[in-house]
């Protein structure tokens, strides 16, 4: 069904797919770590369809090396997810996923420091920037007491473990895409497992019948389904299209959040979001090089 899908159309399709992710969490009565698990779990079993499915075959003889790196990754990815639910509970959809794409502007300050890359005078405007729309989002207006500041919190800190997966990955070169998330998540269970069992045990008898929904929604279609489309267009697509079109996912979640949750934000909240995902679209479009 893949292949006769654009790549263009899959990209948006999957960008505000996940803008959607938050009204759903909020639906699963379980802790951040379980439903992490969860989702890493019905992701991975989806995933596993596909590859058998399209006959991918995961290069394991020449990824020996890369098998600490893959582990890391899929350990960050799993804290990333936890984080990032926690700052669903804390504070409103928008400012929670907002926080969380302050990720590209950390990305950009530890480059130069892994690679060595020299940062432009545009970069370190960007980072200025976006670093002053946080300030605004955090600092400025109603915060609305402590809870709403630490779900900001939760999402920042859910920027940076994402931050971490996307530098980890850079130095991944044996295996792409599909198969690459496939190992992550193979990686995010084997590290969430003990976690959950160390903290708050499994609760899935607790759910009722729209929590079975939400977490059948989110593992499969959010995550499975969703990245298969994602990673699917993204080796089609140019890098700096499928940069911009990535920004479709904060702002669909901002228009849940406001026009169908009904969650309010104040002018420097807006002002804020608008100079982070403003700055680091920005930062990602760059001049054609020869």
């Amino acid at each position: 069904m893949l292949h006769i899908m654009s790549p263009r159309f899959m990209m948006v399709t999957a960008m505000a797919i996940f803008g959607t992710l938050g009204p759903f969490v909020r639906n699963i009565a379980v802790s951040s770590g379980e439903l992490a698990l969860y989702r890493a779990i019905l992701a991975a079993l989806l995933l596993t369809g596909f590859l058998l499915l399209t006959k991918q075959k995961i290069p394991f003889a020449a990824i020996k090396k890369e098998i600490p790196l893959l582990l890391a990754s899929g350990m960050a990815m799993g804290i990333n997810w936890i984080l990032l639910f926690q700052a669903y509970k804390y504070t409103t959809v928008s400012l929670a996923t907002l926080s969380y794409y302050f990720a590209p502007v950390i990305v950009t300050l530890v480059c130069p420091i892994l690679f060595r890359e020299r940062l432009t005078i545009k970069q370190i405007i960007c980072f200025i920037m976006s670093t002053l729309g946080l300030i605004l989002i955090i600092g400025i207006g109603d915060v609305d007491g402590g809870n709403n500041l630490l779900g900001i919190m939760f999402g920042l800190g859910a920027a940076v473990f994402y931050a971490t997966v996307v530098l980890l990955n850079k130095f991944i070169k044996n295996v792409e895409g599909i198969p690459r998330t496939f190992l992550q998540f193979i990686a995010a269970i084997i590290i969430l497992i003990p976690y959950v069992f160390s903290t708050s045990g499994t609760t899935l008898g607790s759910l009722d019948t729209i929590g079975w929904i939400n977490l059948l929604i989110v593992g499969l279609f959010h995550t499975g389904i969703t990245y298969c489309m994602y990673f699917s267009s993204l080796k089609e697509l140019p890098g700096q299209k499928a940069a911009i079109l990535s920004y479709i996912d904060p702002l669909v979640a901002v228009l849940i959040s406001v026009v169908i949750l009904g969650e309010a934000m104040t002018l420097w909240q807006v002002v804020g979001g608008m100079l982070i995902l403003g700055f680091t679209l920005w930062n990602e479009i760059s001049p054609n090089k020869k």
